[in-house]
């Protein structure tokens, strides 16, 4: 049975909330809908900045909410309900049009190697607000059984990857805070984070520049990067290790580069993230034939030119021009999770997360 789901996302980056309606039985995908988003404001962004630094330093257990967690996780519900209501406004759909809404919340700690996933948001709030049922906690089964919990949305991309009817291997990469990588050679499934994606480069534009990101990778064109550098990056324990692997989007806030130009540290954290994706590939079985990048790493016309150069002779392409929505993709991930979990099938995999076995996962919170 087909489902009508609404996805929500809210990223790494700390951009905004993305918002995607799909139509799927949870293996297939029948029909896209329409997408939206609602960006954070400033004062926003500032307390999630937050939430995020005291939640690295004090998170006795999940459920803790210290400090500035319990303002970030109100505010977090808001603006998610907020962009439900304004999406479901623009597009006049009904709540009762609505099977499930898929609900990430917002990570602010992800150390699987201490069976601890943290996103933050009340889904039960949100339920209310919404008049919708609402799955949320998608990762906390998986990590409580072993795995990584992350990256989740290998299933989707399966299900995209079969629509091209494209000679394999195929490696859909998505850059959003943390870069992941799905890759997809027949019935082969295997995914994992390779290291940052924009979390360090905007960290950067931000403490230099006070712009949230460097737009289009205008910053890092007029840059050169310091390759010796990055190279040293590299040579982190995490890059040698075999997927599947997940990150906490602070893992590599310690790297500091001495003072640079703006435009030479762009340059080189653009070029960290590009080397870092490229990277992964001599450790999957076969180099794969084309990379398909989703994210807002690809808008970032300096990203996507590196990684053609340490990807050749594999193609690389932005998501946009298949026809998806590369920036709605992994919120369309999160409604085409909540249909599988609805139905109890698998979010998860051994050679996705490490789990020991298949595991589905979500909970419901209903209005």
């Amino acid at each position: 049975m087909m489902l009508t789901t609404i996805g929500l996302m809210s990223g790494t980056s700390l951009d905004g909330v993305d918002v995607a309606l799909i139509e799927t039985d949870g293996k297939q995908i029948k029909a896209f809908g329409p997408t939206g988003y609602r960006p954070y404001t400033e004062r926003e962004r500032s307390v999630l900045r937050q939430a995020l630094a005291e939640a690295a330093v004090y998170m006795p257990h999940r459920d803790a909410r210290p400090g500035t967690l319990a303002e970030a996780e109100r505010l977090v519900t808001l603006a998610h309900a907020e962009a439900v209501a304004a999406f479901n406004a623009q597009n006049h759909i009904a709540a009762e049009d609505i099977d499930i809404v898929g609900f990430h919340g917002q990570t602010v700690l992800h150390r699987p190697d201490r069976k601890l996933t943290v996103q933050i948001g009340d889904a039960k709030a949100l339920a209310k607000a919404i008049h919708i049922p609402v799955m949320h906690d998608f990762r906390a089964a998986d990590v409580e059984a072993g795995g990584q919990g992350a990256p989740l949305v290998p299933v989707y991309h399966r299900a995209l990857a079969q629509s091209l009817g494209r000679e394999g291997p195929i490696a859909l990469v998505n850059i959003g805070g943390v870069s992941n990588v799905t890759y997809i050679d027949g019935d082969t499934l295997i995914a994992c984070d390779t290291g940052p994606g924009n979390a360090l480069l905007d960290d950067f534009m931000f403490r230099l520049t006070r712009q949230s990101f460097d737009c289009d990778g205008q910053m890092a064109a007029q840059g050169a990067p310091d390759e010796a550098w990055v190279a040293r990056a590299l040579e982190l324990p995490f890059f040698a290790l075999p997927p599947p692997k997940s990150l906490d989007r602070n893992d590599f806030a310690g790297l500091n580069l001495s003072e640079v130009l703006p435009a030479d540290g762009a340059a080189t954290l653009t070029a960290f993230t590009a080397a870092a994706i490229a990277r992964i590939a001599p450790l999957l079985p076969e180099p794969p034939k084309s990379w398909i990048v989703a994210g807002g790493g690809a808008r970032n016309h300096t990203m996507m030119r590196m990684l053609r150069q340490r990807l050749a002779p594999a193609t690389v392409e932005a998501a946009d021009a298949l026809g998806w929505s590369s920036d709605a993709i992994e919120a369309q991930a999160f409604g085409f999770l909540a249909a599988r979990g609805m139905k109890g099938l698998p979010l998860s995999y051994p050679a996705t997360t490490g789990v020991s076995m298949p595991m589905t996962g979500g909970i419901i919170a209903r209005p």
